[in-house]
């Protein structure tokens, strides 16, 4: 099984995630607070093209506000086979040099932990002199001022033109009492253009509730998470190919609803371009089946040519709708604390919600948070220390980032995130001053809050336990729900590189899972 890390990561990060695992960080040129990062992907531009439009990423651990950002991009090393230009005309880019393009935002650049930053998108297009292979480096470095504040490097390269597109939409219904939850269905792909595909990738992209029965060696996993499969066979115009997979829906999936999943196919250069920042940032850590080879059809090996990239991306997908049928809820707990200390003392409660179970709860497609959870700061406390992902409470349940994470407000509203596994406790850490000592001061934390917003729990198996109370010099052991407090998430570069490189892997084309918060959160399985 997964570990709980893992799952949460890849059910933020999206299934190209794993091919990235802790590892280096990108080059900082100055020390800086919060830590930036930036990543851009490799790319294949196909010769005789109008080019592609691709944009830096930018990353920090905590929300950051830059200000005079500029972005310099140095391609010297193909200067006169590609071009880089702003993409609108009324973008402020110039090029100091030859083969150098420098880019200013006329407007502050919000970075948020949760969608990141991007900046103005470039074209990058070939020109005349452009031959088939041609490659080099592009230096990524980004200013706020005069100050280096990340670098990333990628790898630029010129290619030829392919259009593969996706198979129809399939929609089927599976019961998760029946058959332990198996279905198959196909998986296709066509080539719509004018030139022969030398293979193809398909990258999948599934709700947590569908995991695959089979191990193909032509395919990776990370452990029962399908990631992407390899195919060597060619695809000439006007052909369609297709196999068939065989799936399950997960025993925590909560029924009846709707699960889906999406299919991209790609070229083998593309996918190149898009795994490219896992070899740079760390190591593959999706594995191979053990299994038979999965085919298309026919076993035509590919020949060797120069690198194909898809002139058309916008046709690459296909999805799949599961309607689950049957009957699996899942009962959610507040957890509230027990505190005590003398006057002027400072406490930590971890504070926030238990998933009892017995079925995982996941809102990923739609990137809405799983539940409310509202706090109550204890009589005599004030809460000094608040977590970015809660606000005072508006009374409307809207977050305004500007006050995320302020102290001083009497209750709060927290946003959890869209997923949370059965058998998992979410925590998030306040910390209180005690300004008066006073026996039995009670706060409280509320689960399931009322939301007039998108998201939140309102099917819980026991609502008796969405109320627990936050207990500061208990008398007698009073209060409900105990936190004594401990280790906060580890955090920092390492970890900042992988959830930036994996957004950007969603960014790059893979799309479904939205980018899971980074918060002041620890999970307990």
């Amino acid at each position: 099984m997964l570990s709980n890390s893992t799952r949460r990561w890849l059910a933020g990060l999206g299934v190209a995630g794993a091919f990235v695992a802790a590892s280096a960080t990108p080059a900082v040129a100055a020390p800086a607070s919060p830590q930036i990062y930036t990543f851009f992907p490799d790319t294949t531009v196909a010769v005789g093209s109008a080019g592609v439009v691709k944009s830096a990423f930018l990353y920090a651990e905590e929300p950051v506000t830059l200000r005079d950002l500029s972005i310099r991009y140095d391609y010297r090393t193909l200067a006169g086979k590609v071009t880089l230009t702003g993409e609108n005309d009324s973008d402020d880019c110039t090029a100091p040099e030859a083969g150098v393009l420098v880019c200013r935002e006329h407007f502050d650049v919000v970075v948020d932990p949760y969608f990141g930053g991007f900046p103005t998108n470039v074209k990058i297009a070939p020109t005349d002199a452009a031959n088939l292979d041609d490659k080099g480096a592009l230096k990524i470095t980004v200013q706020t001022g005069d100050t280096d504040r990340a670098t990333w490097t990628s790898q630029i390269r010129v290619g030829e033109g392919v259009d593969l597109a996706g198979g129809e939409p399939t929609e089927l219904s599976v019961d998760i009492a029946k058959n332990n939850g198996n279905f198959s269905t196909p998986v296709t792909v066509s080539n719509v253009g004018e030139t022969t595909a030398k293979g193809a990738v398909a990258l999948f992209d599934h709700d947590w509730a569908i995991t695959p029965t089979e191990r193909w060696s032509n395919c990776y996993y990370l452990d029962d998470i399908l990631i992407a499969c390899e195919f060597s066979e060619e695809i000439a115009p006007g052909e369609t190919h297709s196999a068939t997979f065989q799936y399950a829906i997960r025993p925590d999936t909560y029924a009846p609803g709707t699960a889906y999943g999406y299919t991209q196919f790609i070229t083998p250069g593309d996918f190149e371009d898009l795994i490219g920042a896992a070899k740079k940032a760390g190591i593959k850590t999706a594995k191979r089946g053990t299994g038979s080879k999965l085919t298309l059809g026919k076993a035509t090996a590919a020949r060797n040519r120069a690198a194909q990239t898809d002139v058309d991306p916008t046709n690459n997908f296909s999805e799949l709708t599961v309607h689950v049928q049957g009957k699996r809820g899942a009962d959610l707990e507040a957890i509230g604390a027990k505190l005590s200390g003398e006057k002027d003392a400072v406490v930590e409660a971890l504070l926030g919600v238990r998933n009892n179970g017995p079925a995982t709860l996941d809102r990923s497609r739609v990137g809405s948070d799983i539940t409310f959870v509202d706090v109550t700061v204890p009589t005599g406390t004030t809460a000094i220390d608040v977590p970015w992902d809660c606000v005072p409470f508006q009374g409307d349940g809207t977050k305004f980032d500007d006050d995320a994470g302020k102290p001083g407000a009497a209750k709060y509203r927290c946003f959890t995130g869209p997923v949370l596994f059965a058998g998992e406790t979410m925590e998030t850490p306040f910390r209180f001053r005690i300004d008066k000592v006073v026996p039995n001061a009670t706060g409280s934390v509320q689960i399931n809050a009322e939301c007039e917003c998108d998201g939140g729990f309102k099917d819980d198996l026991n609502p008796a336990n969405d109320l627990a109370k936050i207990v500061v010099n208990a008398a007698g052991g009073a209060g409900g729900g105990e936190s004594d407090g401990g280790t906060l998430p580890i955090t920092g570069s390492a970890t900042g590189l992988i959830a930036g490189v994996g957004a950007l892997l969603l960014v790059a084309g893979l799309g479904g899972y939205v980018v899971a918060r980074r918060r002041k959160t620890r999970f307990v399985a």
